[in-house]
Protein backbone atom coordinates (compact mmCIF):
# COMPACT_ATOMS: atom_id res chain seq x y z
CA UNK A 1 0.00 0.00 0.00
CA UNK A 2 1.27 3.63 -0.76
CA UNK A 3 1.97 5.74 2.09
CA UNK A 4 -0.81 7.51 3.32
CA UNK A 5 -1.42 11.28 4.64
CA UNK A 6 1.58 12.06 2.28
CA UNK A 7 2.00 13.70 -1.19
CA UNK A 8 2.82 11.65 -4.29
CA UNK A 9 3.86 12.19 -7.61
CA UNK A 10 1.97 9.31 -9.68
CA UNK A 11 1.77 8.20 -13.33
CA UNK A 12 -1.95 8.04 -14.81
CA UNK A 13 -2.62 3.98 -16.03
CA UNK A 14 -5.86 4.23 -17.12
CA UNK A 15 -9.14 6.00 -17.10
CA UNK A 16 -12.41 4.34 -15.66
CA UNK A 17 -15.78 5.20 -14.23
CA UNK A 18 -14.83 5.59 -11.19
CA UNK A 19 -12.11 7.74 -12.43
CA UNK A 20 -8.14 7.44 -12.92
CA UNK A 21 -5.90 4.74 -11.61
CA UNK A 22 -2.64 6.02 -11.04
CA UNK A 23 0.22 3.73 -9.78
CA UNK A 24 3.91 4.04 -8.54
CA UNK A 25 6.60 2.34 -8.83
CA UNK A 26 6.54 -0.49 -6.82
CA UNK A 27 3.38 -1.43 -8.25
CA UNK A 28 0.78 0.28 -6.13
CA UNK A 29 -2.41 1.87 -7.40
CA UNK A 30 -4.83 4.52 -6.05
CA UNK A 31 -7.93 5.86 -7.56
CA UNK A 32 -8.30 9.74 -8.15
CA UNK A 33 -12.17 10.27 -8.60
CA UNK A 34 -12.94 11.79 -12.16
CA UNK A 35 -13.82 15.13 -10.13
CA UNK A 36 -10.13 15.75 -8.74
CA UNK A 37 -8.74 14.70 -12.49
CA UNK A 38 -6.66 17.14 -14.36
CA UNK A 39 -8.74 18.74 -17.15
CA UNK A 40 -7.19 17.35 -19.80
CA UNK A 41 -4.34 14.30 -19.45
CA UNK A 42 -2.90 11.58 -21.10
CA UNK A 43 -2.04 8.05 -20.02
CA UNK A 44 1.72 7.92 -18.85
CA UNK A 45 0.92 11.46 -17.38
CA UNK A 46 2.28 12.47 -13.47
CA UNK A 47 -0.40 13.52 -11.18
CA UNK A 48 0.84 15.02 -7.84
CA UNK A 49 -2.27 13.70 -5.38
CA UNK A 50 -2.65 13.47 -1.59
CA UNK A 51 -3.32 9.62 -0.75
CA UNK A 52 -5.79 8.98 2.69
CA UNK A 53 -8.47 6.46 3.67
CA UNK A 54 -12.07 7.16 2.13
CA UNK A 55 -15.20 5.87 4.17
CA UNK A 56 -15.03 2.99 3.26
CA UNK A 57 -11.20 2.62 4.09
CA UNK A 58 -10.05 2.15 0.87
CA UNK A 59 -6.88 3.96 -0.34
CA UNK A 60 -7.94 7.19 -2.09
CA UNK A 61 -6.26 10.23 -4.35
CA UNK A 62 -7.36 13.96 -4.25
CA UNK A 63 -5.45 16.97 -5.86
CA UNK A 64 -6.96 19.19 -3.14
CA UNK A 65 -3.97 19.87 -0.65
CA UNK A 66 -4.95 18.98 2.89
CA UNK A 67 -4.17 21.65 5.92
CA UNK A 68 -1.63 19.31 7.27
CA UNK A 69 0.52 15.99 6.22
CA UNK A 70 1.62 13.11 8.45
CA UNK A 71 3.77 14.23 11.30
CA UNK A 72 2.90 17.94 11.00
CA UNK A 73 0.80 20.42 12.58
CA UNK A 74 -2.16 22.52 12.27
CA UNK A 75 -5.15 24.35 13.49
CA UNK A 76 -8.34 22.74 12.89
CA UNK A 77 -11.72 23.56 13.27
CA UNK A 78 -13.61 20.79 14.82
CA UNK A 79 -17.10 20.54 12.71
CA UNK A 80 -18.58 17.23 15.00
CA UNK A 81 -19.12 15.22 18.19
CA UNK A 82 -20.10 11.97 18.42
CA UNK A 83 -19.66 8.67 20.65
CA UNK A 84 -16.63 7.90 19.55
CA UNK A 85 -14.86 11.47 18.96
CA UNK A 86 -14.68 14.72 17.25
CA UNK A 87 -14.57 15.78 13.76
CA UNK A 88 -12.27 18.19 12.20
CA UNK A 89 -11.90 20.28 9.15
CA UNK A 90 -8.60 19.95 6.99
CA UNK A 91 -9.71 19.69 3.43
CA UNK A 92 -10.40 16.46 2.19
CA UNK A 93 -14.04 14.96 1.79
CA UNK A 94 -13.73 12.78 4.64
CA UNK A 95 -13.26 14.50 7.92
CA UNK A 96 -10.20 13.86 10.09
CA UNK A 97 -11.26 11.89 13.13
CA UNK A 98 -10.01 12.64 17.05
CA UNK A 99 -10.65 9.91 19.57
CA UNK A 100 -11.42 11.22 23.07
CA UNK A 101 -8.60 9.75 23.88
CA UNK A 102 -6.44 12.41 21.66
CA UNK A 103 -8.11 15.00 23.04
CA UNK A 104 -5.55 17.10 25.40
CA UNK A 105 -9.59 19.03 26.61
CA UNK A 106 -12.76 18.01 24.97
CA UNK A 107 -13.31 19.53 21.72
CA UNK A 108 -16.71 21.84 20.81
CA UNK A 109 -18.22 22.22 17.63
CA UNK A 110 -17.31 25.31 16.03
CA UNK A 111 -13.95 25.76 18.17
CA UNK A 112 -10.20 25.89 16.86
CA UNK A 113 -7.29 23.13 17.76
CA UNK A 114 -4.23 22.32 17.11
CA UNK A 115 -3.88 19.05 15.99
CA UNK A 116 -0.75 16.47 14.95
CA UNK A 117 -1.36 14.42 12.21
CA UNK A 118 -0.56 10.57 12.93
CA UNK A 119 -1.04 6.80 11.69
CA UNK A 120 -2.26 4.84 13.83
CA UNK A 121 -0.20 1.31 14.17
CA UNK A 122 -3.13 -0.87 14.33
CA UNK A 123 -5.86 0.30 12.00
CA UNK A 124 -3.40 1.70 9.95
CA UNK A 125 -5.92 4.82 9.40
CA UNK A 126 -5.00 8.78 10.04
CA UNK A 127 -5.59 10.37 13.16
CA UNK A 128 -5.49 13.60 14.89
CA UNK A 129 -4.54 14.51 18.51
CA UNK A 130 -4.93 17.26 19.94
CA UNK A 131 -2.08 15.87 22.79
CA UNK A 132 0.67 17.73 21.37
CA UNK A 133 2.96 17.47 23.98
CA UNK A 134 3.80 13.83 23.27
CA UNK A 135 4.86 14.24 19.51
CA UNK A 136 7.82 16.26 20.34
CA UNK A 137 11.19 15.72 21.69
CA UNK A 138 13.98 18.40 23.60
CA UNK A 139 15.92 15.03 24.30
CA UNK A 140 17.65 15.54 21.18
CA UNK A 141 17.73 19.29 19.81
CA UNK A 142 18.65 20.43 16.25
CA UNK A 143 18.92 24.19 17.59
CA UNK A 144 21.32 26.30 19.13
CA UNK A 145 21.03 29.63 21.31
CA UNK A 146 20.66 32.42 18.86
CA UNK A 147 18.99 30.33 15.38
CA UNK A 148 16.19 31.28 13.65
CA UNK A 149 13.25 29.05 14.03
CA UNK A 150 9.99 28.96 12.76
CA UNK A 151 7.11 28.56 15.75
CA UNK A 152 3.79 27.62 15.98
CA UNK A 153 2.02 29.07 19.08
CA UNK A 154 -0.59 26.21 20.74
CA UNK A 155 -1.44 27.67 23.63
CA UNK A 156 -1.44 30.95 25.62
CA UNK A 157 -1.31 30.83 29.81
CA UNK A 158 0.06 33.03 32.37
CA UNK A 159 3.44 32.27 32.46
CA UNK A 160 3.65 32.94 28.71
CA UNK A 161 3.07 31.37 24.91
CA UNK A 162 3.99 27.34 24.79
CA UNK A 163 5.49 26.59 20.94
CA UNK A 164 5.88 24.12 18.52
CA UNK A 165 9.67 24.98 17.41
CA UNK A 166 10.51 24.18 13.78
CA UNK A 167 7.65 21.45 13.91
CA UNK A 168 9.95 19.25 16.25
CA UNK A 169 10.24 20.72 19.81
CA UNK A 170 8.65 22.07 22.12
CA UNK A 171 9.39 25.66 24.01
CA UNK A 172 8.22 29.09 26.15
CA UNK A 173 8.10 32.40 24.93
CA UNK A 174 7.68 34.42 28.81
CA UNK A 175 4.92 36.61 29.09
CA UNK A 176 7.70 39.95 29.72
CA UNK A 177 9.31 38.84 26.52
CA UNK A 178 5.69 39.21 24.39
CA UNK A 179 5.62 42.79 22.68
CA UNK A 180 2.27 42.07 20.76
CA UNK A 181 -0.72 39.79 20.44
CA UNK A 182 -0.40 36.44 20.21
CA UNK A 183 -3.11 33.58 19.50
CA UNK A 184 -3.16 29.62 19.46
CA UNK A 185 -2.33 28.68 15.73
CA UNK A 186 -0.12 31.41 15.19
CA UNK A 187 2.77 30.65 12.56
CA UNK A 188 5.93 33.03 13.47
CA UNK A 189 9.59 33.42 12.71
CA UNK A 190 11.37 33.68 16.35
CA UNK A 191 14.98 33.23 17.84
CA UNK A 192 16.18 30.69 20.46
CA UNK A 193 17.03 32.82 23.09
CA UNK A 194 18.04 30.38 26.04
CA UNK A 195 18.49 26.45 26.04
CA UNK A 196 18.73 25.38 29.98
CA UNK A 197 20.18 22.32 31.39
CA UNK A 198 17.15 20.33 31.57
CA UNK A 199 16.78 21.17 27.37
CA UNK A 200 13.66 23.39 28.03
CA UNK A 201 14.16 26.15 25.05
CA UNK A 202 13.00 29.68 25.91
CA UNK A 203 12.39 31.64 22.28
CA UNK A 204 11.60 34.83 21.27
CA UNK A 205 10.29 37.07 18.82
CA UNK A 206 12.73 39.98 17.87
CA UNK A 207 15.56 39.46 16.17
CA UNK A 208 18.44 38.99 18.47
CA UNK A 209 20.75 42.04 17.16
CA UNK A 210 22.77 43.19 20.32
CA UNK A 211 21.34 39.40 21.85
CA UNK A 212 18.24 41.35 23.41
CA UNK A 213 14.55 41.00 23.07
CA UNK A 214 13.12 44.75 23.99
CA UNK A 215 12.41 46.31 20.44
CA UNK A 216 14.05 49.17 21.31
CA UNK A 217 17.26 48.52 22.81
CA UNK A 218 18.45 47.28 19.54
CA UNK A 219 17.96 51.06 18.72
CA UNK A 220 19.32 52.44 21.74
CA UNK A 221 22.34 49.85 21.26
CA UNK A 222 23.29 51.25 17.70
CA UNK A 223 22.89 55.23 19.03
CA UNK A 224 25.35 54.05 21.71
CA UNK A 225 27.86 52.47 19.02
CA UNK A 226 27.05 55.91 17.11
CA UNK A 227 28.14 58.09 20.04
CA UNK A 228 31.21 56.24 20.68
CA UNK A 229 29.45 54.34 23.37
CA UNK A 230 28.26 56.96 25.51
CA UNK A 231 24.85 58.90 25.61
CA UNK A 232 24.19 61.59 28.68
CA UNK A 233 20.65 59.67 29.25
CA UNK A 234 19.94 57.53 32.17
CA UNK A 235 16.98 56.69 33.93
CA UNK A 236 16.05 60.02 35.97
CA UNK A 237 16.92 61.60 32.90
CA UNK A 238 13.69 64.42 31.99
CA UNK A 239 11.23 62.96 29.86
CA UNK A 240 11.62 65.85 26.75
CA UNK A 241 14.96 65.44 26.73
CA UNK A 242 14.64 61.50 26.12
CA UNK A 243 12.19 62.45 23.90
CA UNK A 244 14.37 65.10 21.64
CA UNK A 245 16.99 63.14 21.90
CA UNK A 246 16.04 59.73 20.79
CA UNK A 247 12.29 60.15 19.82
CA UNK A 248 11.16 57.57 23.07
CA UNK A 249 9.26 57.95 25.92
CA UNK A 250 10.91 57.80 29.54
CA UNK A 251 9.03 54.12 30.00
CA UNK A 252 9.65 52.86 26.50
CA UNK A 253 13.33 53.92 27.12
CA UNK A 254 13.96 52.60 30.81
CA UNK A 255 12.18 49.05 29.68
CA UNK A 256 14.77 49.32 26.70
CA UNK A 257 17.90 50.10 28.88
CA UNK A 258 17.02 47.58 31.41
CA UNK A 259 16.92 45.01 28.75
CA UNK A 260 20.37 45.84 27.87
CA UNK A 261 21.61 46.26 31.15
CA UNK A 262 20.01 42.52 32.23
CA UNK A 263 22.19 41.54 29.02
CA UNK A 264 25.21 42.82 29.96
CA UNK A 265 25.52 45.25 27.09
CA UNK A 266 25.17 48.41 29.16
CA UNK A 267 26.78 50.49 32.32
CA UNK A 268 24.27 52.28 33.74
CA UNK A 269 26.10 55.43 35.50
CA UNK A 270 25.11 58.44 37.37
CA UNK A 271 25.72 61.23 34.08
CA UNK A 272 24.60 58.57 31.38
CA UNK A 273 25.04 55.25 29.51
CA UNK A 274 27.46 53.22 28.07
CA UNK A 275 28.62 50.22 26.10
CA UNK A 276 30.01 47.55 28.11
CA UNK A 277 33.90 46.73 25.79
CA UNK A 278 33.22 43.12 24.29
CA UNK A 279 35.62 40.72 25.98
Amino acid sequence: MMQLGVFHDLEILRNTDPGLFLGDAEGNEVLLPHRYAPDSFEIGDKVRVFVYLDNEERPIATTEAPELTLHEFATLRCSDVNKYGAFMEWGPEKQLFVPFKEQARPMTVGHWYVVYLYQDPITNRLVGSSKTHRFLDNSKLTIKKFDEVTIMVTHITDKGANVIINGKHEGLIYMEDIFEDLRTGDRLKAYVKKIRHDHKVDIVLQAPGYRSIEPNANYIYEELQAAGGFLPLHDKSDPETIKNQLGLSKKSFKKAIGALYKDKKILIQKDGISLVEEA
